[in-house]
């Protein structure tokens, strides 16, 4: 549910406004950022192994690896000048149905057994955001998201692994794509099954004092 980052070099963020780094390089997560009026200054993705632990819930997984994330955003920025005193966005999405975690398919067989998994059934999409503000408060939420798809037929599987898009996405699909036709119930937060709840972010980022909504006038 995600390239190279925005800008290797000096982030150009408008003046007097304060800099923001997402901790990610997944290009849904810049989109939703961007769709309600803000655009990072630099990314800085992650390289952490998201292997879940023993005994450890889908809903842990997915705070710890947010967490994770975001220190390793952290170590990063505090490295670069420009960046010190930038506020951080970080987040991780796990599929889940019951306590077993589905698989970022990156093979065939792995997007085929998601999507037989999740045929006709319910499952849930655990979605942490963590933002760490220039004075080091750190602030998170986890967001529950519950999706049903209808029952798949093997012709809907096979056109849908023959589309690609399933390829490096938690549990098999990408809901924004395709797989959206495959969803018969939503209770929860769309974006979060994206990869980041706006709602939530947008939230923390304020409470921390980020103009959230500093570009809505010039939107066209």
């Amino acid at each position: 549910m995600i390239d190279a980052p925005l800008s290797e070099g000096s982030p150009s963020g408008a003046p007097g406004r304060p800099l923001l780094v997402l901790a990610s390089a997944s290009p849904r997560r810049l989109a939703l950022l961007q769709q309600v009026g803000i655009e990072p200054d630099a990314l800085l993705p992650a390289d952490i192994d998201e292997t879940p632990r023993k005994s450890e819930s889908p809903r842990e997984l997915a705070r710890r690896l947010a967490r994770e994330k975001l220190a390793a955003a952290q170590a990063a920025a505090r490295r670069r000048d420009e960046l010190r005193t930038a506020y951080l966005v970080s987040a991780d999405t796990v599929v889940a149905v019951g306590r077993r975690v589905l698989p970022k398919a990156e093979t065939l067989d792995e997007a085929a057994d998601c999507l037989r998994l999740l045929s006709g059934r319910a499952h849930r999409v655990y979605t942490g955001v963590c933002v760490l503000s220039p004075k080091d408060r750190q602030r998170e939420r986890m967001v529950e998201t519950r999706v049903r798809f209808k029952r798949l037929s093997n012709r809907e599987i096979e056109g849908y692994l023959a589309s690609g898009e399933w390829r490096g996405k938690a549990g098999g699909y990408a809901i924004q794509g395709l797989a959206g036709a495959f969803v018969v119930k939503l209770v929860g937060s769309h974006s979060a099954v994206v990869g980041l709840p706006l709602h939530e972010t947008m939230s923390l980022l304020e409470g921390e004092g980020f103009p959230v909504r500093g570009a809505w006038g010039a939107a066209t």
